[in-house]
């Protein structure tokens, strides 16, 4: 404490389970600020969960496969992916197009991916959030069941 004291820092109390307790000479202030940024940034990195990945109604094959690619690599990592279809001025009169698109993009991430949130509009955009699935046989009889309903709405808007 003497030497704290001669060095006008504070003595913290860094391990108090350890056999003798650890402790430091530091600026208190500082130190708690340090904590504080550390939290700030643990924060932020569990936050960023969610990627979102703007498709077009229009897009060609190879630009679906290069973001379906990073999707894959998203869902990897353990984030939830958003797929969004982006419409643009009279694209809004074929929303067939945009659910065509993610039943294509689906199909191409296979039976690792489930679908958390069925695809909905939201304003001009159509979007469906995917999770990297379990590999249960429930998930496989739920996908199943989505391609069949999707095939069943193509079928019948024909």
């Amino acid at each position: 404490m003497e030497k704290a004291k001669q060095a006008q820092l504070d003595l913290v109390e860094i391990g108090p389970q350890a056999d003798p307790p650890v402790a430091k000479i530091i600026d208190f202030q500082k130190f708690k600020y340090e904590e504080s940024k550390k939290e700030r940034g643990a924060k932020r990195s569990s936050e960023g969960s969610l990627k979102e990945l703007w498709l077009s109604p229009r897009i060609a094959e190879h630009d679906l496969k290069v973001r379906l690619d990073r999707a894959n690599e998203f869902l990897k990592e353990g984030h939830k992916v958003k797929l969004t279809v982006k419409f643009k001025g009279r694209e809004m009169t074929h929303p067939e197009l945009g659910h065509e698109v993610l039943k294509q993009a689906l199909i191409s991430l296979g039976e690792h991916v489930s679908v958390e949130r069925e695809s909905r509009f939201e304003g001009r955009n159509l979007s469906v959030i995917l999770v990297k699935s379990k590999g249960g046989k429930k998930d496989e009889q739920t996908k199943n069941q989505q391609i069949s309903a999707k095939e069943g709405q193509d079928n019948s808007q024909r």
